[in-house]
């Protein structure tokens, strides 16, 4: 107790007569209402971020999640194998400006985490003003979350930004209950939903938490939940529809994470909650370092706060207690991972409920750790990290992509003289193939070992294919052979791929590459391998059933 108050009087001496290395520091915090504080910090944090990814994977491929998104939106669906539909909308549009690069993608996954903090922002500024706006901020700054998992951009990293703009327009739609923000809400709760299935939890605790607040009766009797309840529906009924007609994949793959173990699902919710509490520890404890003795206030600051704020926070205990009810029901898996994207719904109610000034001092603490951290990882950890996977590697082979994919390239012009236009094999290499590759195959079809994507329509296997399988993967190697020789001829090809580091030689790994012929060349010269898949054709086509069709069922 000694030692907080002793800070505290050192924090009011600093904000009476601060240090001159402060003032600019300062001044900062002054330009929050200004406008041009929050966007200075949120520039800096993408700058910083982008340039640690671009170091530490130097010379290696982007995270296979990446990859998938990737390939997921280089065509418009309402839904894709594996995940609902946004995250490979997202990446869609964000690839149709900029270019294909790994600095792109990485640029794309911190503005998206950036974009997450001005959401928040919008919400924070509805309850406090000034630089404890910036607290809340840099408090999620010292999280994981808008850092490490932002930069692997998936379905639950899009979530990041999608959590608190739904947040925002729910309670604009809760506390003016006007229909331009009921169906903003709606819209955005669908959303969610187009981001990843467990956004229900969010949604479930919109509603659980609108029944509780005070203000309940005024909202439910106006149209407000029930406009939103519409437009969401409306907004969501172009999946629904292509669940329906398609067998409902990304359902089948969210139940692969169904257990019969109750103990495990018990453990795993354990696991889940501890892992949530390891997120925030930096965080909490920087918190209380700026609290000290005024932490006792807490409870009672958040009893006393405002009755939306409090509406927030209960959203909050929805997102963590309900997928955990769900999961020891159903004995499932749950990752922490999950709800990084919802810790902004305990920043903001605990920083924007307290009732006492928070000096500049603690603020600019704050922002000194978080620059520190940020500077270190970019300039120490970004090289050491680079460093080990170079001469370690990874066991989804990032390492290798570009090496891969170009050798391939050089492999299939080199055997058949056409673009290549299809390819397989293991995900991991297929997806690589598909975005490094200077013909930018499309990945999927049948000839995907895992999770098969639908090819487009103008790409049929008539072009032939290709797929690579790592040399000790035996079961990919298998498949994979068993597909190309159920096609006719195939050439089996055999090579090793080397990471390097600024000349530094790495880890090494050996791929083995299957390639089918396509069937007939481009100008209508067949080729010799096109002649020896022929009688197999010949034979499908005497049963009555196309080209493309007997293909399909002779590499099935």
């Amino acid at each position: 107790m000694p030692v907080d108050f002793a800070l505290s009087a050192m924090a009011k001496q600093s904000d009476r007569c601060p240090a001159r290395w402060r003032r600019p520091f300062n001044r900062w915090l002054e330009g929050v209402e200004a406008g041009w504080a929050v966007p200075l910090l949120l520039a800096c944090f993408v700058g910083i971020w982008t340039v640690y990814l671009a170091v530490a994977y130097h010379g290696a491929g982007l995270h296979p999640d990446v990859l998938e998104t990737w390939t997921y939106g280089r065509h418009f669906a309402w839904g894709y194998p594996k995940h609902p539909p946004l995250m490979g909308w997202v990446t869609g549009a964000w690839t149709s400006v900029f270019p294909l690069t790994d600095w792109s993608l990485q640029l794309m996954a911190m503005t998206n985490a950036a974009l997450a903090l001005w959401f928040v922002d919008l919400i924070a500024r509805r309850f406090v003003s000034g630089h404890k706006r910036l607290i809340v901020l840099l408090l999620l700054m010292l999280t994981p979350a808008y850092q490490f998992h932002a930069q692997r951009f998936n379905a639950n990293a899009v979530l990041l930004a999608v959590w608190p703009l739904a947040t925002y327009c729910f309670l604009r739609a809760f506390e003016t209950r006007a229909p331009l923000w009921a169906i903003a809400a709606g819209l955005t709760a669908s959303l969610a939903m187009l981001g990843k299935y467990y956004s229900i939890f969010l949604v479930a605790s919109f509603a659980l938490s609108a029944m509780i607040h005070p203000s309940r009766r005024a909202y439910f009797t106006s149209g407000s939940p029930w406009i939103s309840a519409a437009a969401g529906l409306l907004a969501l009924f172009p999946h629904l529809h292509w669940l329906a007609t398609t067998g409902a994949e990304p359902v089948h793959y969210a139940a692969t994470h169904v257990r019969a173990d109750f103990f495990t699902a018990l453990q795993d919710t354990a696991n889940f909650l501890m892992g949530l509490a390891a997120a925030v520890g930096v965080s909490a404890a920087t918190w209380v370092m700026i609290a000290g003795y005024r932490m006792r206030r807490l409870s009672r600051d958040l009893v006393a706060s405002d009755p939306n704020l409090k509406l927030i926070f209960h959203v909050a205990i929805g997102t963590i207690v309900l997928p955990v009810v769900t999961s020891i029901f159903l004995c499932t898996d749950l990752p922490s991972l999950w709800a990084l994207q919802g810790l902004f719904l305990l920043a903001v109610p605990i920083v924007c409920s307290t009732s006492y000034r928070i000096e500049h001092f603690y603020t600019v603490n704050a922002a000194l750790l978080v620059a520190g951290i940020a500077i270190a990882a970019a300039v120490v950890a970004a090289p050491v990290h680079a460093l080990y996977r170079n001469s370690h590697g990874y066991d989804e082979g990032r390492s290798f992509y570009h090496q891969a994919a170009d050798e391939l390239t050089r492999l299939w012009h080199e055997e058949m003289r056409t673009p290549l236009s299809i390819v397989g094999g293991n995900d991991s290499l297929g997806l690589a193939v598909a975005f490094y590759s200077s013909d930018h195959p499309h990945y999927g079809g049948s000839f995907a070992y895992q999770y098969s994507l639908a090819l487009p329509r103008q790409v049929t296997p008539e072009r032939g294919w290709a797929a690579l399988c790592f040399a000790d993967q035996d079961d990919c190697l298998e498949w994979t052979e068993q597909m190309a020789a159920r096609a006719g001829s195939y050439v089996r090809r055999e090579f090793s791929v080397q990471s390097s580091l600024f000349g530094i030689p790495g880890v090494r790994r050996s791929l083995v590459a299957f390639m089918v012929a396509p069937l007939r060349e481009p100008g209508g010269a067949a080729s010799s391998l096109a002649n020896d898949v022929a009688p197999a054709r010949t034979r499908i086509l005497a049963d009555g059933i196309t080209e493309s069709q007997g293909l399909l069922v002779l590499m099935r």
